[in-house]
This record gives C-alpha cells, sequence and structure tokens, in this order.
C-alpha cells in the first residue's frame, strides 16, 4: 500500500468540525450537501477516535496502538473531506477504509522502517511464528546454549498423555520478577516450564512430571525460589519514588470508587491483579485501606468542594430521581432515590442518596424532600426555587408548593413521555388489539412443536440464528407497555421467517388439526394485521425517542411547551400516514399533558429571552400568540405569586411593557446564537446561560420581572442525572440492615455521582456495556456498519 509523508498532526477526539464557521456560532439554517458529506466524515472520524480508544484499553485490536485516526480538512471551505490514519511511529498516511488491512500490509510485512524497534503485541505474531523450532529462533535476545534437539515450542503437543517434554529454549526470565511470579496470559504453563528447564535441567531432554502437567506450575515456583536465594538483591526495574507511587494508587483509588460497585474491593487482593500491581512496581494494597481511610478522606474533599459551589450561588434547584419502582409490583425491590442540587449555571452537584424498598408513601417523600432544602440553606429556605420530580406531583410537590409560595416544583418530562406510552397501550382500542393478537401469535409459535420447530428453520435461514418470541408476564403487561414492545420488535423482526412458516408442510399439517394454529395462519397472511403492528410499534418509537431525547438533553422548563407542540405534530403525521383517527389519540395525549403541566411552562416560554419570536418591524418580541387563554392568565398568576404583595401590581406592568418592546435585536440575536455540537452534529445555543445572565445584566429596569426571570429560566425540566450500577444496589439488599455498610455506601455513590455530573456524564456503565457487546463483530460492525465510509460520501 502506497503511503506518503506529511506534516499534518492527527486531529483529537475533541477538534469541532467547521461547520460550526465562526466562533460566535451561526443562525440555524438547513443542512447543504456539503454539510450532510462533512458530518458524514467527521462521524466516521469519531467512529475510529471511540474504537481506538477502547482498543487502547484493551477492548480491541492491537494495531491501534500505532495508528492514529487524522481529520482533513478543505483549505477553501474549512469543512471535514475525509479520514485518514497515521503511523505514528513513522508519520505515514493511509487511508482509513480498512485498518486492518492497513496494520498487516505497512506493520506485519515490515514496510513500516520503526515497527521492528518497538515490542510487538501476542496478536501481531503469525501462528507459524510462534510454533518455531529452536533452532529458528534469533540468537541476538538471549546467549544461552540451546539444545539442538528440542521439539516443538509447544512443549506438550508430540507426547503421549502422560508425558511432557520440555525444551530448553528459555522464553521466559523468572529473574526479572521479585516477590510474586508472573505471567502473560497469553503464555503457557508450558512454554513458562520450558523456560525454567533450560535453567533448573540444562542436559535433560526429556522431562517427565510425576503429577503431569500440573507439575509445571509448582516447578516454576522452585525455579523462582532458586533465582531469588542465587540474587536476592535483583531489582524489576527502575524504582518508583514514593510521590509516583501515592499519585498512582490515588488515580486507582479514583476509578475505584467512580466505578460504584462494578469494581468489586475483593477485586484488589487478587493475585493476579497483586501480580501485576508487582510488574509495575507498586506496593500490594488491602481492601480495608480503599474502604477505610481512603475513601473517608477522597469523601470528604468531593463533599466539600460541593458545598463551597452551592454557597456561591445565590438559589438552587433540588432534583430528585428514583421515586418510581424499576420493577412493577417486585416487593421490597431496593430503589436509588438520588437527590441532586442543580445550580443557575448550569452544573449539577450530588446532594444524597436514599434507599428505598418497592413503594413509599407520598408524606414520607415530602419530608425527605423538605429536609434536604433545610440540609441544604438551613432557615433561608427562599434560596431553593423549587423542586422536580418523578413522582408525587399532585400530593408531595403540591403541598411544598401550597406551604411555601415561592417555589415552582416540577415533574419530570422524561418520565411524562413514558407514562404516555403507558397510557396508550391502556386507553387506545388499537394498542389493545394489536398486544392481543400478537400474544396469541407469540404463544402458539413459543409452545407449539411443529410450529416452533419449522419457525426456527426459517429464522436460521433468513437470519443466521434461532430464538423464541419475548412474551410479557400477565402480571406486568399491564403496568408497563415496555415488555409489549419487546415482543412486537420480536414479531417485525421475524416477519419474513414467519411468512415463510405458512409454506411449511408440518405448519400445513398443525393447522389443518388445530383451529388456533388455523387461525394464527390466517392472520399472518393478512396485510392489515402488519400494518397495525408497524403503527403501533412506530408510534411506540416515537415517543421514545423523545424521551430518550429529553433524558440526554435534559431540557429546561421554558422547552416544555415546545416539546409538546412537537410531539402533537409527530403524532398527527403518524395518524395520516397509517390512516387512524386523530381523536382518540389527541385525547390521551391532552389528558397526560395536562397531568404534567405547571404554569411555570408558559411564564418561563414567554420570559426566555430564546424564544422571542421577529415580528414584521424588526422587534424580538415574547411569543404570547402561541399560548392558549388560559396559558396566558397562567403567567399572571404565577408571576404574582412569586413576588410580594406590594411588587405583584409592578411585575404585571413590567410584564406589558415586555410584551410590547420586548429585547433589543441585537442582544436577542446574540442569545439565540447556534453553533454545530461537534459530537451530533446538532445546532446548539452557543451560549446556554445567556438567557439569564441578560436579564441579570442588560434588562436591569424589569427589577420585580427580572428577579421572577432568573429564577424561573434555569429550573429543570428533568429528575434524569446519576444512574448507579446493579451490582452496587445488590449490594445495598444484602447490607441494607448494616448501618457501617450503608455509610460505605452513601460516600461510594457520593463520590461516583458527584464526579460524573463534574464531566456531565449522565450515561450507565451497564448501557455502555451492553452498547459494546451487543455488536457482533465487535469494531468491524461500527467500522463497516454504522459508519459513513469516505469513499462512498
Amino acid at each position: 500500500m502506497a503511503a506518503t509523508n506529511t506534516s499534518t498532526q492527527p486531529v483529537t477526539a475533541t477538534t469541532t468540525p467547521a461547520a460550526a464557521t465562526s466562533a460566535g456560532g451561526v443562525d440555524s439554517s438547513a443542512a447543504s450537501a456539503d454539510e450532510l458529506t462533512a458530518k458524514a466524515v467527521h462521524k466516521r472520524y469519531e467512529g475510529l477516535v471511540l474504537v481506538r480508544t477502547k482498543a487502547i484499553k484493551g477492548k480491541g485490536a492491537w494495531y491501534w496502538a500505532h495508528l492514529e485516526p487524522m481529520l482533513l480538512h478543505n483549505t477553501d471551505t474549512g469543512m471535514p473531506k475525509a479520514v485518514k490514519l497515521r503511523c505514528a511511529l513513522c508519520d505515514a498516511v493511509f487511508s482509513a477504509s480498512n485498518p486492518s488491512r492497513t496494520a498487516s500490509e505497512h506493520l506485519k510485512r515490515g514496510t513500516c522502517p520503526n515497527f521492528n524497534s518497538v515490542a510487538k503485541p501476542i496478536s501481531s505474531v503469525s501462528p507459524s511464528a510462534a510454533m518455531a523450532s529452536p533452532s529458528s529462533a534469533p540468537h541476538h535476545h538471549n546467549h544461552r546454549k540451546r539444545s539442538s534437539s528440542g521439539g516443538a515450542a509447544g512443549g506438550g503437543g508430540g507426547g503421549s498423555a502422560s508425558s511432557y517434554h520440555v525444551s530448553p529454549l528459555a522464553v521466559v526470565d523468572p529473574s526479572r520478577y521479585c516477590g510474586e511470579l508472573t505471567y502473560s496470559p497469553s503464555v503457557s504453563a508450558t512454554t513458562v516450564a520450558t523456560a525454567i528447564a533450560g535453567s533448573l535441567l540444562p542436559q535433560q531432554q526429556h522431562l517427565m512430571l510425576s503429577g503431569g502437567k500440573d507439575d509445571l506450575g509448582a516447578l516454576a515456583m522452585l525455579e523462582d525460589s532458586v533465582k531469588k536465594l542465587k540474587s536476592p538483591k535483583t531489582s524489576p526495574g527502575p524504582a518508583l519514588s514514593k510521590t509516583q507511587i501515592d499519585s498512582a494508587l490515588d488515580y486507582l483509588a479514583d476509578w475505584v470508587y467512580e466505578s460504584c460497585g462494578s469494581v468489586s474491593f475483593t477485586s484488589l487482593e487478587h493475585p493476579k491483579f497483586r501480580a501485576f500491581l508487582n510488574q509495575v512496581g507498586l506496593p500490594s494494597i488491602s481492601r480495608r485501606e480503599f474502604t477505610g481511610s481512603r475513601l473517608d478522606a477522597r469523601f470528604e474533599e468531593a463533599k466539600a468542594e460541593s458545598e463551597d459551589r452551592i454557597r456561591d450561588a445565590m438559589f438552587f434547584q433540588v432534583s430528585s430521581d428514583g421515586w418510581k419502582p424499576k420493577n412493577y409490583g417486585v416487593f421490597g425491590e431496593d430503589n436509588l432515590v438520588n437527590l441532586t442540587v442543580n445550580l443557575p449555571y448550569g452544573t449539577s452537584l450530588y446532594r444524597k442518596a436514599v434507599f428505598i424498598s418497592g413503594s413509599v408513601p407520598s408524606k414520607y417523600a415530602e419530608e425527605v424532600l423538605w429536609e434536604t432544602v433545610t440540609g441544604i440553606c438551613g432557615n433561608v429556605v427562599q434560596q431553593c426555587v423549587g423542586i422536580v420530580a418523578d413522582r408525587f406531583k399532585a400530593k408531595a410537590l403540591r403541598s411544598l408548593e401550597i406551604q411555601n409560595h415561592w417555589m415552582v416544583n416540577l415533574s419530570c418530562q422524561f418520565q411524562g413521555f413514558n407514562s404516555l406510552i403507558k397510557d396508550l397501550g391502556k386507553e387506545l382500542p388499537l394498542f389493545k388489539t394489536v398486544t392481543e393478537r400478537c400474544l396469541k401469535l407469540a404463544n402458539i409459535v413459543n409452545n407449539k412443536s411443529q410450529v416452533r420447530n419449522s419457525f426456527h428453520k426459517f429464522q436460521m435461514q433468513e437470519y443466521g440464528y434461532t430464538g423464541l418470541i419475548r412474551v410479557p408476564m400477565p402480571e406486568y403487561e399491564s403496568m408497563n407497555f415496555a415488555p409489549v414492545y419487546t415482543m412486537l420488535e420480536d414479531i417485525l423482526n421475524s416477519a419474513r421467517a414467519l411468512q415463510l412458516v405458512l409454506l411449511d408442510d408440518a405448519f400445513k399439517i398443525a393447522s389443518m388439526e388445530d383451529p388456533i394454529t388455523r387461525e394464527i395462519s390466517e392472520m399472518i397472511g393478512e396485510v392489515g394485521f402488519w400494518n397495525e403492528v408497524e403503527a403501533v410499534h412506530s408510534l411506540v418509537k416515537l415517543i421514545k425517542d423523545m424521551a430518550q431525547e429529553i433524558e440526554a438533553e435534559r431540557p429546561l422548563v421554558g422547552q416544555c411547551l415546545p416539546l409538546w407542540d412537537e410531539l402533537r405534530a409527530k403524532v398527527k403525521e403518524w395518524c395520516s400516514k397509517f390512516h387512524i383517527g386523530e381523536g382518540p389519540v389527541e385525547k390521551i395525549i391532552e389528558r397526560r399533558f395536562k397531568k404534567n403541566y405547571h404554569p411555570a411552562w408558559a411564564a418561563a416560554y414567554i420570559l426566555d429571552p430564546l424564544y422571542l419570536i421577529r415580528d414584521t418591524s424588526g422587534k424580538y418580541l415574547p411569543p404570547f400568540k402561541y399560548l392558549t387563554t388560559d396559558q396566558e392568565k397562567d403567567v399572571d398568576k404565577l408571576i404574582t405569586r412569586l413576588v410580594s404583595r406590594e411588587e405583584a401590581h409592578i411585575a404585571l406592568m413590567e410584564l406589558m411593557k415586555w410584551r410590547t418592546e420586548g429585547l433589543d435585536p441585537v442582544y436577542a440575536r446574540a442569545v439565540q446564537m447556534k453553533e454545530r455540537d461537534p459530537v451530533t452534529g446538532k445546532m446548539r445555543t452557543a451560549n446556554p446561560q445567556s438567557s439569564r445572565l441578560v436579564w441579570e445584566t442588560y434588562l436591569t429596569e424589569f427589577k420585580s420581572l427580572g428577579k421572577v426571570a432568573v429564577r424561573l429560566i434555569f429550573l429543570h425540566a428533568t429528575s434524569c442525572g446519576f444512574k448507579c450500577n446493579w451490582s452496587l444496589m445488590r449490594w445495598v439488599s444484602a447490607h441494607g440492615h448494616s448501618r457501617v455498610g450503608m455509610e460505605k455506601a452513601q460516600k461510594l455513590i457520593f463520590i461516583a455521582a458527584h464526579s460524573k455530573l463534574e464531566r456531565r456524564d449522565f450515561s450507565s456503565d451497564e448501557d455502555k456495556d451492553a452498547e459494546l457487546l451487543a455488536l457482533a463483530n465487535g469494531e468491524d460492525d461500527v467500522l463497516n456498519e454504522v459508519l459513513v465510509d469516505t469513499s462512498s460520501v
């Protein structure tokens, strides 16, 4: 493969694409063909960076240690135009279309002049080289004498079951190790014994061990002991300084704590892990140290940092997530309620965790929430602007709002959209019909052997695998639509196989003998059945996708009304596509909207400069025309509630002025300036804090209304935040009655959540692992299926 030297340096993963053409951002516009091409190129670049990052961490191919992705830009437009791979050893540049082939041709075949000078990974050594005879091995690595009559490097492959041939070829030198003898997992015990025999028994050609191959480990220990006695002061390498050791152990502790249960403390004392520490020059560590003084110190450090940030803010919002049971109907199922503090400048800080079992009464939730508020600000409770929670809007949140007139307590929008799916499953006739028919189909396919065998035969023929259709448990079916949605997905994904089953002779015989099977046969053959299944699946996916975007984006309260308007528009399109009447669906959506609605939605939408609309005269005015009459009244009522009685009429007069004059066009455009997100490619607000800052710095004439605006605009509309690992939750379930155990769990969760929120990482490690394992062929799927090849752009 031809390679050219270039001085172009690799672009890091944080490089923003040139689609954002100015430092301040650009106004929103339809994506051009060039932008789409640039987005596709950048997507491939990000994918290669992701694959390389995982590989460097040990979850990918060896060659990524030497190949670096590069993003090349068009010199005229500045937009991304191609992705290349740069060899880190010789600076040669290659096409990024096939990294594996590039590694084979450039690295393995010796084209790279510097590759032979670095240590090669075991995975890059060909099997033929690994099985080479001792006489053909290079001699410049080891000057010991080698027996000319040695066998294969495998050591025991050519003898009988009870005979183990050990060649005196020294592959591993045990004198390198002190403390605990360790070996690479890729080196076999036989190879180790081969190395040992070379020094321990140099004259013996065929070593017979009475214990068989199980004696090889003991033989290795014996050789290690001999080596230590001969040269007791041998060091494995340059010793680390105390500062380096302390720094390394601090990083290790942070990683263990921030994994929040994924890495067990017991694993710190695993022999292999201790051997690793010894190999890199670190001392052995005790799990008691990591669960004792070190944990306490790290917790106090994170807590002090959090307290300082809260004290700096003038006001805050409490976020509470986890009240809604994750597993419906499971008695005693432990839930973790996360209590977080949202600050005006967009930062979220973890406060504490509350462990509950199953469903809890509203009064208990109210007490926990109020204790959290007073624990943060003491008697100055006006600092708490409000609470957002995933449950108890009608009772606990409403009660606290009535008792404290300055509070704005919201229900989580992520939960609201998920509850809408459940409403549709219970109330929309189409959902009930499709669910019943699909359950009947799935049960016949899964339970009737003749049908199941035919189904599996065509599954294997069409998809290369076999499996049953996943069926929801009857007790969960009415409480949660997610298992039903999974069943619909399985049926749609197996549609071709199910239709081929109708042509199978065994199935034809079964349908003649059984009326239910005959009914299923007719149903599979109906076009209307498949249209209905696709319609239900499509609507649920539409809402789920919006919910997932809400969870990821964490919108503020001013975005609630536009979100529900967007949902209504998408549902109308869905009704038109599948020829379904709009009335019943709209009725269910409106009922859920009213359950979630809060007057603060309308007030924040009006007061946030982000949503100002330019009129014909050039003014940027609040979008009152998009509010209903009732919502306009809600704006007046909420503003008068949030100010003192003396200021109420002043605030309303300022609201009228805001309605007629709006904001200076220059400031309005500055607030609404957008830039392209380098990761997702979406257009985002360039400075999210500018909506609030413009009220505090420029719109100072609105003294009463300004106080309301700055306290409303920053409020979060979701309670989504830190996700705890199931491994820790299982541990909590087992030690829930231990005071010391629960204290340690609280500290672990606080440290992990504090770190994740600081990085704005709201994902779960389990979700990331599931996404990784879901790739059938690992990185090949990422490179060949998910990403767009630059050659096709």
